[in-house]
């Protein structure tokens, strides 16, 4: 077994910040990690009792707690197993996730996740790109959380400088970030704290405008040059389950693509389309152009 030290709080193991590009210790969700084969991982993480913004129910993790802990046990893959330097940004192309709504309940203390994590494609280019796509298979307590599949790339700081022109100053992109909205009702779309919405009203049905608030600690642990994935996720779980009302909903499936980069500085539309009683159709548009969509599938909270 694998363990990267780093600043540990007492009974958390964990590993360094940087290989999961966080700056908070008490964020870092992977503890460990071992090597099956060159392209077959196990990445342990510990889920907490209760997460400040992961656990918006007290008997129940949010479906971002699993989509988190697979960013930052693909990110240590990606720079440790594969020796893809820090320094090369990594993006994700599309993510497919299943969770079982059991696997997310809530446990009396910090518990065990087993990621199993196998690379089937790593695609490295000339120039220093990589485009890798990772299965992973995740379980808790010897029970199935839930699986995913997830295509991403990496890129060398030269070429992620070219295509990110002018937003690639990283400092400079995140002070022009546009003020956050006014919020949601927290409870129309899932919250109990409106620091937590991330969504504010049009004021047209099925419309919403993307809030981004660069002082959460959580969603913005650090300074970025456009919105996080994990941002656009929790857009489009709160805009499903906004749209689910007044039935009450957890989001348990993304099938989501990343097409293009969502500026700070500039407006973001979210969208919203019933295809059926569980599944929502999100789109995400910025300058007139589709950044990113997902259909969501949701549970009925009991």
């Amino acid at each position: 077994m694998a363990s990267i030290s780093s600043r540990v709080q007492p009974g958390r193991p964990t590993v360094a910040e940087k290989y999961v590009r966080k700056t908070d210790p008490a964020e870092v969700l992977i503890s460990d990690w071992r090597e099956i084969s060159a392209t077959q991982h196990v990445v342990t993480a510990r889920w907490p009792r209760a997460h400040s913004f992961y656990t918006p129910q007290p008997d129940s993790h949010s479906a971002l707690l699993f989509t988190e802990s697979l960013r930052q046990a693909l990110a240590l893959l990606t720079h440790t197993a594969f020796g893809i330097p820090l320094d090369h940004p990594l993006g994700w192309d599309y993510l497919r996730c299943a969770i079982a709504p059991e696997g997310l309940l809530t446990a009396p203390g910090p518990d065990g996740v087993e990621m199993h994590v196998t690379h089937t494609s790593v695609n490295r280019r000339r120039l220093g790109t990589a485009r890798m796509t990772a299965l992973v298979e995740t379980e808790r307590n010897g029970r199935s959380v839930g699986s995913a599949e997830v295509r991403y790339t990496t890129y060398p700081g030269a070429i992620y400088n070219r295509l990110r022109g002018h937003h690639a100053d990283t400092a400079r992109a995140f002070a022009r970030a546009l003020p956050p909205g006014p919020p949601a009702p927290p409870a129309l779309v899932g919250r109990e704290h409106e620091r937590d919405v991330v969504l504010s009203s049009t004021g047209t049905d099925g419309f919403w405008r993307l809030r981004a608030d660069t002082t959460h600690s959580v969603l913005f642990d650090h300074p970025h040059d456009h919105i996080p994935g994990m941002v656009l996720l929790e857009a489009f779980g709160q805009a499903a389950q906004a749209a689910s009302a007044p039935y009450r909903v957890r989001p348990v499936s993304f099938d989501a693509t990343f097409n293009r980069y969502v500026e700070l500085d500039r407006p973001c539309l979210i969208s919203t389309e019933a295809l059926t009683l569980t599944n929502i159709r999100l789109v995400a548009t910025q300058d007139s152009a589709v950044a990113a969509t997902a259909v969501v599938t949701s549970a009925p909270i009991v």
